[in-house]
């Protein structure tokens, strides 16, 4: 494997990913032997952008929970890296919400590819149904993985990425746009990850590191489709206003999402129609929201309720792996 030179001991004058001095966007640039860290890496939109990074020749750090799942995700980014036979990818088996934990995997990723250039983090969960019906430990680890282990990553990688100059982006979602009945622990953690990106770019910017952030709607993933298991938040979803009734397919979401790492850019739309309403005064969508969304949770009201059993876990395989704290606490023991 070719080591990563860091930046300090670099000969060019300008660092692999040196922002434009304008403040402009700069042009795409070669994830070629670029080292990329991405967690949540196992499944879902973790493990489909490693693939697409692994076809520009980036050199992949892949974190998660599931071993398995880590193994085939690094295989199939070897299948398709025009440079496999330098930068294979490499797996680390981390809790996201685990500082010490993530901290020694920044340095052991350091060390064995000699930098970081770009950090994705995008390990999450999700929970589905009224936040008075939710299990209470359950509903906390949702905030933890998504908003506190983005936190826990971004403190452990920021050293490298200033060595570097790199770029770090933020997976958030639509829900920190549009937040809707029946997910506020999603919601709120997606809120909390776009805030803190928000305000990292302008704290680290003078240091030559970029932050972005990526908005998604439903995609398809495991997550998604576990949502759609439950037949009363897949009729809620269904009666949406187009297009955010539908599931985005996973590969294209992937794809833009590679792009905008390639250009650093500050905001990532995995699906172009999140655009505009990004631009869109604040308060207007939750307002939207708040007209349709109070009616068709009374509509609802009395299957959630019955229901409710079903309800108690983060959904899909990714949160089972994840766990709540009581669960992690019986699995130490």
């Amino acid at each position: 494997m070719t080591a990563h030179v860091p930046a300090e001991s670099a000969p060019a004058a300008e660092p692999p990913f040196a922002d434009d001095r304008a403040g402009r966007v700069p042009p795409s640039r070669s994830l070629a032997g670029k080292v990329v860290v991405v967690t949540g890496a196992a499944r879902g939109l973790g493990a489909a952008l490693a693939v697409k990074l692994a076809q520009r020749g980036a050199e992949l750090a892949l974190i998660g929970l599931e071993a398995d799942e880590l193994a085939r995700a690094a295989a199939a980014c070897d299948q398709v890296n025009p440079r496999a036979a330098v930068g294979r990818a490499h797996t680390w088996h981390a809790d996201v919400t685990d500082r010490a934990r993530m901290a020694a995997v920044a340095a052991d990723v350091a060390a064995l590819f000699g930098g970081v250039d770009v950090v994705v983090a995008n390990a999450g969960i999700a929970l589905g149904g009224p936040a008075a019906d939710a299990d209470p430990d359950a509903f906390d680890r949702v905030i933890e993985v998504n908003l506190l282990g983005s936190i826990a990553t971004a403190r452990a990688f920021l050293p490298a990425l200033v060595r570097s100059r790199g770029y770090l982006l933020q997976i958030a979602s639509l829900a920190a746009i549009a937040p809707a009945p029946l997910m506020a622990a999603y919601c709120a953690s997606k809120s909390g990850v776009e805030a803190f990106a928000h305000c990292l770019r302008g704290e680290v910017a003078h240091q030559g590191v970029r932050v972005g952030v990526a908005y998604l709607t439903w995609t398809d993933t495991d997550m998604v489709r576990a949502a759609d298991e439950d037949p009363v938040l897949r009729e809620m979803r269904a009666r949406l206003p187009w297009p955010a009734n539908k599931t985005a397919p996973l590969e294209p979401a992937a794809s833009r999402i590679a792009q905008g790492i390639e250009r650093r850019k500050s905001h990532v739309y995995a699906q172009p129609w999140i655009r505009p309403l990004q631009w869109l005064p604040r308060a207007a969508v939750p307002a939207a929201v708040a007209l349709r969304g109070p009616k068709e949770v009374a509509r609802l009201a009395p299957r959630l309720d019955a229901t409710s059993h079903l309800r108690r876990r983060p959904l899909g395989p990714g949160g089972r792996a994840a766990g709540t704290r009581s669960q992690r606490a019986e699995g130490s023991e």
